[in-house]
């Protein structure tokens, strides 16, 4: 890899904290920053110290070290912000949305034991600290995303319009979940070697197969939201999913165990370890993760009701 190549990467990543601190320097505050919002920085500074000492517990587990402690200096913004947070509001919300990020994220490990986009390197031999390392870092994902996005809302970003803009009809609503059911079938039917270029559709298809259904019973819709001119949501995220994608791909690339990538695109003109068209599908991502989330929810709603909702 070129040097310039992370030399770019890091330039990005100083410009999204620089900007994220300007904003949040000069929006109002309701309450002082929270005790595990301090916890949270000094974790992450420690992190990077003891990374840089070569110490090997924090080597192997830098990734997951330095999430935790954003998921706790970002939730400490955000109350700061607004005076609640997911942590302070709903702690057992918050640790749902943790334990569910694993199974969530299998999903698209599953997709990759076929299509081999990315693997992993530096793990540690034992099977039970490999494992701890996985399900820790697993569950920083869906919180990371849904946070972030929780700071950009909190700083005033893409305030809702509500001015009514689409109308998705019901024959609309079920042809993007047959185009979301092709997208997530056609990378595993294909043969591999065809396959491996096309996970960019997976990251697409989870959002038009499931937002459909959870409009179709009533739960939290992104189609809904653009019907009735709520698109902050769909921006934010978005975004959300751009700044985490920086910093996954800056914290990964220092780590000892870390993953790297192997799909064959554009792999002479990596940021960091990521080839820079795949900076494209973290924005989309977050926005499955909340389609993703947000669909479980529904599920649940359904079975406690006895699936009388939306019909």
């Amino acid at each position: 890899m070129s040097g310039n190549h992370v030399t770019i990467g890091i330039l990005a990543v100083v410009a999204t904290v620089v900007w994220l601190g300007v904003r949040y320097s000069r929006a109002p505050k309701r309450a002082r920053l929270p005790a595990r919002g301090w916890v949270g920085l000094a974790a992450i500074l420690a992190a990077e110290v003891l990374l840089c000492m070569k110490t090997p517990v924090v080597t192997v587990f830098f990734t997951p070290i330095a999430w935790t402690g954003y998921l706790l200096l970002v939730d400490g913004l955000v109350e700061s912000l607004r005076g609640d947070s997911r942590w302070s509001r709903a702690p057992g919300a918050f640790l749902a949305l943790a334990f569910w990020s694993v199974p969530l994220w299998l999903i698209f490990e599953a997709y990759n034991l076929r299509l081999a986009n990315w693997g992993y390197a530096g793990l540690p031999q034992s099977l039970l600290v490999r494992a701890l390392g996985y399900a820790w870092s697993f569950a920083t994902i869906w919180p990371a995303i849904f946070e972030t996005a929780d700071l950009l809302e909190a700083l005033g970003l893409f305030a809702p319009q509500g001015k009514r803009r689409l109308v998705f009809s019901a024959r609309g609503r079920a042809v993007l979940f047959l185009v979301g059911l092709v997208f997530l079938a056609v990378p595993v039917s294909v043969p591999v070697r065809l396959g491996q270029y096309l996970f960019g559709l997976v990251w697409v298809g989870f959002v038009l197969l499931l937002d459909p259904i959870s409009y179709r019973w009533h739960g939290r819709s992104l189609l809904r939201e653009w019907e009735e001119g709520r698109t902050g949501t769909s921006y934010r995220y978005l975004l959300a999913g751009m700044v985490c994608g920086l910093l996954w791909e800056f914290w990964n690339f220092w780590a000892a165990a870390r993953w790297v990538y192997v799909f064959p695109i554009m792999r002479a003109w990596k940021i960091f370890e990521m080839p820079a068209p795949g900076y494209l599908g973290f924005p989309v991502f977050a926005l499955e993760c909340l389609v993703m989330y947000e669909f479980l929810r529904c599920l649940r709603l359904r079975w406690q009701a006895g699936g009388r909702l939306g019909g």
